[in-house]
């Protein structure tokens, strides 16, 4: 398939994706991955374990020094108890930043008490400097001890960390750093999104240990912390806030100065200068807003100075300037706005899974891979499933124009420290991603997964970041606050209620199982809706288009197809898992993305928009009560029938319009209706059922199928028009079973055009 271009990078920035400082374990191996995963993709297969993520880990606060720690890592599992192996050499080997579980780790096994252990030399020229240890994530808790020292310990495996480990630095030659990390998965009750012990369907292998990249960094005692960053669309410009680093030994200095540029390609914009911590508003002329179809982006670059001219601290940045809203049509229908415009997202659901790194991917080409392809497949929406990314993932949604909705992990949170350390946990996943113009959302539960306290995180999570929008849940459980009202519906569209307070979004649907041989983790394929080849999986992608695009039309302000890639035993992904293939013609899927389908008529309409008469028994009839013309023998003959409006069920029955009650355990329908000539053209059936259903036209069977359906859906017949219709008197012939729960069945016929 077509591959986008690398994009342009602007120069104030090229260091934050170029820069490495030295690779990654000099001494190493490049013979990667140590242990064969049961499926590989083009980057693993590639990888070096000399230069293992080589990129600069956090692309909105750059600076020109730093020192990755990626490559082999001495390892061993361990135990509750143990004390820390300061004194001796660990008795295996990983590959830094791949979770233990992973293939790429070498070690591919699970283990809950983790050991890491490697040695590094500081270079001489940070000597008068803090000397900060970054851990991008590591899953779940850490202890770190540098040089035999405790330095600090963190509980979260999402969220990025550092640790001063400048006391504890010997003056001279090597160092030693000791990592412990104890990862419970489901045994216990801290955020971990779809990881388990036992994996299976939509659950995935465990993610333990060290799985972002580490990495060193110098920063001047009296350097800058962090930058705040609020740009302001309608301003015409940007607020800079940069908090400073003030070590216990170097007070603040109150006469240093700070200066703010704003820069577009390399050339000067706008000039600020002011105090360390003081907010400065920075206009920038004619402003370029930030958008999937213009993502542009303003470089930014910060300098803090003494008194006298030297410089103290410089770190580069990026921003884009755009608006997220709610706003009430004339219709009082609140719609998504992004820059004040109207917009419809089209997304898909993203897991983040990779099948030789799990949580990892392989290298960083791989994550702009993804977004790349969810362009060119028509998609302007990720909805980053209860996983949080390494940062230049984000950065690259930024530059390349795609719109995230941002999950936060699930987790059980049954206890009170579990609740607490959930809230601390979005607290921090806000805090560190809050600079990229790409997330305009934030989730904080999916379908009622350890949700609680729903009314005050949501405000809680509104008061961290004012700037985005916020779903108190996404399916299932609305607590009537947020942004939007999300709903969960497999595998049909649906749309929720439309008010003026929210917007009315489908937060996931379809699910269309396709294996791919060759390209799968297993022989074991788990989806919603089975295709039997690409062309009727593109089938079913399109249909359920056209259900979006009337559902649009009535109010829909956002729909997230399930999903963007395979993820192990889950087969419902465009992509396949290794990411080799499309398994579908992109270009028909982001025409349908955009509402370009197929002409599709109606030969017979279902009783959707008013009941159409249908003849129906419940018990079975006798003789060929399908055939479209009367034989001699009359037995069967429908005159005798009931009569009856459709659809034909039980009230209360998922996306059921009921026009004649039905609460048997079966029923026979017969409906007539005339045609002047015979159209051309694939038959289709427009379809409810609940549950077993059986479809003749004309005596002809031409659908059979088992289960239920949750709406009205778009089903092929395998026939053409021609062949089985007929001009004059038509017969479509219907037979639903049900055994429990509610039951429905309504039918139309469509015809696809060539």
């Amino acid at each position: 398939m077509q591959r986008l271009p690398a994009p342009l990078l602007t120069a104030a920035v090229l260091l934050a994706w170029v820069a490495c400082a030295a690779p990654s374990d000099p001494s190493a191996s490049g013979v990667a991955p140590a242990r064969e995963g049961r499926l590989l993709t083009r980057w693993g297969r590639a990888l070096d374990a000399r230069r293992v993520l080589p990129e600069y880990p956090r692309p909105t606060l750059v600076r020109a020094r730093w020192l990755g720690l990626n490559g082999r890592w001495q390892f061993e599992p361990g135990g509750a108890l143990q004390p820390p192996p300061l004194a001796r050499t660990l008795k295996g080997e990983i590959l830094v930043p791949f979770p233990v579980e992973s293939a790429l780790s070498g070690v591919g096994t699970h283990h809950e008490y983790l050991w890491y252990k490697r040695a590094f030399e500081v270079p001489a020229d940070w000597s008068e400097e803090r000397v900060l240890l970054h851990f991008g994530a590591v899953d779940w808790e850490t202890e770190v001890w540098v040089n035999g020292v405790p330095v600090g310990s963190h509980r979260g495996g999402y969220e990025p960390f550092a640790l001063d480990v400048t006391a504890a630095l010997l003056p001279i030659g090597p160092q030693e750093v000791l990592v412990r990390v104890w990862d419970p998965t489901d045994d216990g009750d801290q955020p971990r999104g779809k990881q388990v012990l036992q994996p299976g369907g939509i659950w995935y292998t465990p993610v333990s240990g060290i799985w972002q990249t580490v990495w060193l960094e110098p920063v001047p005692a009296r350097g800058i912390r962090e930058l705040l960053v609020e740009p302001d669309l309608a301003a015409g410009g940007v607020s800079v806030t940069a908090l400073g680093v003030e070590a216990a030994a170097a007070p603040a200095a109150l006469g240093d100065l700070l200066e703010v540029e704003v820069l577009e390609r390399g050339g000067l914009l706008a000039a600020r200068s002011g105090r360390v911590g003081e907010t400065l508003f920075l206009s920038i002329p004619a402003p370029r807003p930030w958008s999937p179809d213009d993502p542009f982006l303003y470089d930014l670059r910060v300098t803090r100075s003494a008194p006298d001219g030297r410089v103290r601290d410089r770190v580069t940045s990026y921003f884009g300037l755009r608006t997220i809203e709610l706003k009430t049509g004339d219709d009082g229908i609140a719609r998504l706005h992004l820059n004040g415009e109207p917009m419809f997202l089209m997304g898909a659901l993203d897991q983040g899974y990779w099948p030789d790194g799990l949580y990892t991917a392989p290298a960083d080409e791989a994550l702009r891979h993804d977004v790349a392809t969810a362009k060119e497949l028509g998609f302007n929406l990720l909805r980053k499933h209860v996983k949080v990314e390494p940062e230049r993932w984000y950065a690259w949604c930024d530059r390349l124009g795609m719109l995230v909705w941002q999950d936060l992990p699930s987790g059980d949170n049954e206890s009170p420290e579990g609740r607490a350390q959930f809230e601390r946990e979005v607290a921090g996943i806000v805090t560190a991603l809050r600079r990229h113009p790409s997330i305009v959302q934030w989730v904080i539960f999916n379908e009622g997964w350890g949700q609680f306290d729903t009314e005050r995180l949501t405000a809680h999570v509104r008061e961290l970041d004012p700037t985005r929008l916020v779903t108190c849940a996404s399916g299932w459980t609305d607590r009537g606050v947020g942004h939007v009202l999300d709903v969960h519906n497999y595998p049909s569209p649906v749309r929720p209620a439309v008010s003026a307070e929210r917007a009315a979004v489908l937060g996931e649907y379809g699910g269309i199982r396709l294996r791919v041989q060759g390209h799968s983790w297993s022989e074991v394929a788990f989806g919603y809706r089975a295709a039997r080849d690409a062309d009727d999986l593109l089938f079913g992608y399109e249909a359920f288009a056209r259900e979006i695009v009337t559902l649009r039309e009535q109010g829909l302000a956002a729909a997230v197809y399930t999903q963007l890639t395979d993820v192990e035993t889950e087969c419902n992904g465009l992509v396949t898992y290794d990411r080799e293939v499309v398994k579908v013609d992109a270009e028909r899927i982001a025409r349908a993305n955009s509402g370009q389908l197929p002409p599709l008529s109606t030969v017979l309409p279902t009783s959707e928009r008013g009941g159409r008469t249908w003849r129906y028994r419940t018990d079975e009839p006798p003789g060929d009560w399908t055939a479209a013309r009367p034989h001699e023998d009359r037995a069967w003959d429908d005159r005798g029938w009931s009569a009856g409006a459709g659809g034909f069920g039980t009230d209360g029955t998922p996306g059921a319009q009921v026009g004649t009650v039905w609460d048997s355990g079966e029923i026979w329908l017969r409906t007539e209706f005339q045609l002047a000539a015979v159209p051309e053209g694939e038959l289709l059936l427009r379809l409810h059922h609940d549950e077993d259903v059986v479809v003749w036209v004309n005596g002809q069977r031409v659908f059979e199928a088992g289960g239920y359906t949750t709406a009205y859906q778009l089903e092929r017949t395998g026939r053409r028009a021609q062949d089985v219709l007929r001009a004059g008197t038509n017969v479509l012939a219907v037979h639903c079973r049900q055994t429990r729960g509610g039951q429905y069945v309504d039918v139309g016929l469509a015809l696809l055009s060539d």
